[in-house]
């Protein structure tokens, strides 16, 4: 068995999910199990929907009219998403009406892309001689916690998974299942978070013991860059889970940062295939790496993050400074990233202005705060970077040559990633520069 999942660029309109369907029949022999987000979009305009009714203005005009574009191409019946339309107008006008779009809320409103897409797509296989039925992933066992937004399957997953598949999914049927979505025990809809199908497709890989995961986006596999600034970004054959993790949580556009976990419990290989060029063989991720290969294996970048520094005397020397600061962050639930320290000051870097900006008359006890938006979190990733002279030389090399102020760096004994944080209106030309000099020169 195989679990297959596919992006939303891979089943944005009818010429994508024929590309699908050819890739599916091809593999029918793997009995795969096929993992879709919503069509391209869709998720977005749902919830721009969502949030435009809280301010009383209701209109489920432009995200019916999207899905059913979609559906009439693939020549689905009127009445297979007929319900669907009308729930999301019901829910919308709901919105509307109290102007209020609560966690509960938004996830119901943002799982309808995947629900609808499954239907249409299962639909056009049948129609086009691939016995396919489509699933909530919820009917084949995912049950989850009420953490709204960010969502994990319950304790007892992997065998609820097994048994519901046996139960639900006849022998030769291709099951065409949600991403992205669950249901909690009380039976409300929640999602793993936004990008989350790839997770989906590893937990449901690992439940059912399948010999790989793979997942399809529109990039020949994990790049050396993001292609979208390096033009000369090229593809990464293998490489092991440990370095694809940082390169996700690190702002990787291919995979989702918890997808890996599952699959390195179990040791399942996860595969990075491009649904536009299914012959290319992608990249393989897993415990183990060909010999000989580069140091660096590749650059990613988070934008939008913010630093917060705290300037103080009381630093030096004081026992638990650094505990007390973390503790309040803790409190307000500000996930740091980045930290670097010297004897008076301690920088770090978060994602969610938001939150920092709550914790700040707290934080104040302690020194001078400053917070500085806009930053961005540069890393280079590779398994060689503990043993390889020179390397962290030619980075920031590379950082001079574009011109570009490094204003944090951290590097852990023996870490394969070298963090740094830069503006980020320069990343476009940090990451050409530092492209050229790490992969391309050492052509």
């Amino acid at each position: 068995m195989i679990v297959m999942k596919f992006g939303g660029s891979s089943v944005e309109s009818r010429a994508q999910i024929e590309k699908v369907l050819h890739i599916v029949r091809a593999r029918l022999d793997r009995r795969p199990v096929v993992v879709s987000s919503a069509h391209k979009g869709m998720t977005d305009a749902l919830i721009n929907a969502a949030k435009l009714a809280a301010t009383g203005k209701y209109d489920p005009s432009v995200v019916v009219s999207k899905q059913r574009a979609v559906a009439e191409a693939l020549g689905c019946a009127p009445e297979l998403l007929a319900p669907f339309y009308e729930e999301i107008a019901d829910l919308l006008r709901g919105i509307s009406l109290v102007k209020e779009l609560s966690p509960r809320s938004l996830d119901y409103i943002a799982s309808f892309g995947e629900r609808m897409a499954v239907r249409c797509i299962a639909d056009f296989f049948a129609r086009s001689g691939v016995p396919a039925r489509a699933y909530d992933v919820w009917d084949l066992g995912f049950i989850t916690d009420s953490s709204f937004g960010r969502a994990r399957p319950l304790p007892g997953f992997d065998a609820r998974v097994k048994a519901m598949f046996a139960e639900r999914v006849p022998e030769g049927v291709v099951p065409i299942v949600t991403g992205f979505v669950g249901r909690n025990e009380a039976g409300e809809i929640t999602t793993v978070g936004r990008n989350g199908s790839d997770l989906t497709a590893t937990l449901l890989a690992a439940g059912l013991g399948a010999e790989e995961a793979q997942i399809w986006s529109d990039t020949d596999g994990v790049m050396t860059a993001d292609p979208s600034v390096v033009k000369t970004a090229r593809n990464i054959p293998t490489m092991r889970f440990d370095e694809a993790a940082e390169l996700a949580f690190f702002g990787s556009r291919v995979l989702h940062p918890s997808t890996l976990l599952p699959a390195m419990e179990k040791g399942i290989p996860v595969r990075v295939l491009n649904t536009n060029r299914p012959d290319h063989p992608g990249t393989v991720i897993d415990f183990n790496t060909e010999a000989g290969s580069p140091a660096v294996t590749s650059i990613a970048y988070r934008e939008r993050q913010a630093v917060l520094k705290i300037s103080s005397s009381r630093m030096f020397g004081e026992v638990g400074f650094l505990a007390q600061v973390l503790a309040v962050l803790a409190r307000h639930e500000v996930v740091i990233d980045v930290i670097t320290t010297s004897e008076v000051s301690v920088s770090m870097t978060t994602d969610d202005l938001g939150k920092l900006s709550r914790a700040l008359p707290e934080l104040e006890g302690f020194g001078a705060c400053e917070v500085l938006p806009n930053r961005t979190t540069l890393v280079v990733v590779g398994k060689g970077l503990p043993k390889q002279k020179g390397v962290a030389a030619q980075v920031l090399e590379a950082m001079a040559e574009a011109g570009v102020n490094v204003e944090m760096l951290s590097y852990a004994m023996g870490s394969i990633n070298l963090s740094m944080v830069i503006e980020d209106a320069t990343v476009a030309a940090a990451v050409a520069v530092l492209h050229r000099s790490l992969f391309e020169k050492a052509r």
